[in-house]
């Protein structure tokens, strides 16, 4: 639009490699997105081995191998012309898409960004053809021997784009994106085997039985494997039948996050929040607060039922009835919790709620603190309905008693406390632990004998970050074989939970959004503190409480936990007496 005579623009056509770049922007946001698009171009191809190799984050390289159908030598070229493909003719095609990909857009936008070498070669050709990209042009091309099936290696992703590589994480963190969606598609594809190497060493692999137990096991372990329950229900209205199918945990089996549920439309990946409420609400009354079950299903709809032509990285769909999706979706985990007979809320198996036998005495040293028993997790969250002006500090208190088994009530020289016994015992153990941080001296709770501990991959990326600032602040750990760990110290404030869980869901919660407002030391001091304070529902005797109040009063900030959430509720002598209409 012009601005005036003086400072008018004219318009004018982008350049094709500006345009390219444009779209890449949309289509390769990280590393992760370059290899979810050539993972679900293997699998289009009916591969059914896939193997995956990653160095330095995806950044340095991504190499995607499979024995699929592969692409015949004089199209080689054509499938990185921009809005080329084999999968769909035309605009209604967009109705009943069945492959993963159908917008032609993906090697286009990542050999915009990077240099990508593919060869190929189908099953009736007798060898194969190469082509080598480098910024959206053919550099070189050529016959090249080669099995049945296609290799796609990029390399230098966003070389040439720094303002996008300037917004990526560590080398760790992206690898663990990428190996974060290869598990997903190995459980929605367990008849495809999947192998997925980082920096040289093998991460995992499964077998390709199409049992989806068998990659269960292989992913988060023999264990979680055999306990999971299965899943097969059917749910319409009129013509139109959603069927769900996988599997989901037992309400003993679960997690601190939500990460764990991981769900397909016709198998294809999706994040939708109204369906991960689904599967949650599913477990009304079974889990304890702040605990969430493990799931893997699959919603298979007739296509022309949804839309997944919302977003160029196609990881949202609609539905034409999305409440029939979310009905059908809690049906089939609600009914087979029924069917297995699950009536009340139970604590995981590994962490029955009392202090673990293989804790040794407590450590020297250790802080006076109240006990902490595990009775139910998590604390009820009540903001203030009538805030008043905090003063950074609160005055000394009066315990009188406890409401609920949750709250501490107590009187001060101004008025009525009600303190978040579990919020308020988190922000001493981070005060705590903070101090002990600066003086370089972590409390630790030594271990009678070793805890071994599986991993799942994701788990495995994010220790191995994270290993030596994990171990500085108590955690004492040793490799122990493939993807597992001994736990032979953890930190002290963890002393009576079961290191086991621990260790899990301080991996699970690192990065947490709730977390983020903290650096990363810290962060992972506020999750230590949460899982070692008090939870609401635990009775705790006078002494206990008063002692908590103390230590409370010479925090930094007492008035909320490291998380933000509120750690009291405080009504004045005036509110009080004109409440009572006394004034």
């Amino acid at each position: 639009m012009a601005r005036g005579s003086a400072g008018a623009m004219s318009i004018r056509g982008l350049s094709a490699d500006v345009v390219a770049r444009i779209a890449a922007g949309e289509v390769v946001e990280r590393p992760v997105s370059v290899a979810k698009e050539l993972i679900e171009n293997s699998l289009d191809a009916g591969a059914a081995k896939i193997v995956v190799e990653v160095r330095a984050g995806g950044v340095g390289l991504i190499r995607v191998v499979d024995d699929g159908v592969g692409i015949p030598a004089d199209q080689i070229k054509a499938a990185f012309e921009r809005h080329a493909t084999s999968k769909i003719s035309d605009y209604q095609d967009l109705e009943r898409v069945t492959t993963l990909g159908f917008r032609g857009e993906a090697l286009a936008s990542i050999a915009a960004v990077a240099d990508v070498a593919m060869v190929a070669r189908t099953a009736e050709a007798t060898g194969g053809e190469w082509v080598r990209v480098v910024n959206g042009r053919v550099e070189e091309e050529g016959p090249r021997g080669a099995p049945p099936g296609t290799s796609v290696t990029v390399r230098n992703l966003f070389r040439d784009v720094p303002a996008r590589l300037k917004f990526l994480k560590s080398n760790a963190a992206e690898a663990s994106r990428i190996t974060s969606v290869v598990s997903h598609y190995a459980l929605a594809f367990p008849s495809v085997g999947f192998a997925l190497s980082i920096d040289g060493r093998r991460v995992f692999a499964t077998q390709g039985s199409g049992d989806l137990r068998d990659a269960l096991a292989q992913l988060y372990g023999l264990e979680t494997a055999q306990a999971m329950l299965e899943v097969d229900h059917l749910e319409g209205i009129g013509d139109v039948a959603v069927e769900v199918t996988g599997m989901t945990s037992p309400p003993g089996l679960t997690r601190a996050n939500r990460s764990y549920i991981t769900l397909f439309v016709n198998r294809r990946l999706v994040h939708s929040r109204p369906l991960t409420f689904a599967v949650i609400d599913a477990y009304e009354g079974l889990l304890m607060v702040g605990r969430y079950p493990i799931a893997v299903l699959d919603l298979s709809i007739d296509p022309s039922q949804t839309d997944v032509n919302v977003h160029p990285a196609k990881a949202e769909v609609r539905f034409r009835d999305e409440g029939l999706a979310f009905s059908a979706l809690r049906h089939s985990v609600r009914g087979r919790l029924h069917d297995a007979s699950v009536s009340r809320p139970v604590a995981d198996s590994f962490d029955a709620g009392i202090p673990s036998e293989a804790a040794a005495p407590g450590p020297t040293g250790a802080s006076a603190s109240p006990s902490s028993p595990l009775a139910v997790d998590g604390a009820t969250e009540l903001p203030p309905e009538d805030p008043v002006q905090q003063t950074l500090k609160v005055p000394v208190l009066r315990v009188l008693g406890q409401l609920r088994s949750t709250f501490i009530v107590a009187e001060g020289p101004n008025g009525m406390y009600l303190l978040d016994q579990h919020t308020a015992h988190e922000r001493v153990l981070f005060d705590q632990l903070r101090e002990d941080r600066a003086r370089g001296e972590p409390k630790v709770q030594g271990l009678l004998e070793p805890v071994p501990v599986s991993l799942s991959p994701g788990q495995e990326q994010s220790l191995e970050e994270r290993m030596d600032v994990i171990g500085a602040y108590g955690f004492h750990l040793e490799p122990f074989g493939e993807r597992t760990v001994l736990i032979r110290g953890v930190p002290a404030a963890l002393a009576s939970k079961a290191p086991e869980r621990s260790l899990l869901d301080v991996l699970d919660e690192m990065d947490s959004d709730d977390l983020k407002a903290y650096g990363w030391e810290d962060r992972l001091l506020a999750t230590i503190a949460c899982h070692g304070a008090v939870r609401a529902g635990q009775d705790l005797t006078p002494q206990e409480m008063q002692e908590m109040v103390r230590l409370l009063e010479a925090t930094e900030n007492p008035h909320s936990c490291p998380h933000g959430r509120p750690v009291m509720m405080h009504m004045s002598n005036a509110q009080l007496e004109k409440g009572f209409s006394r004034r």
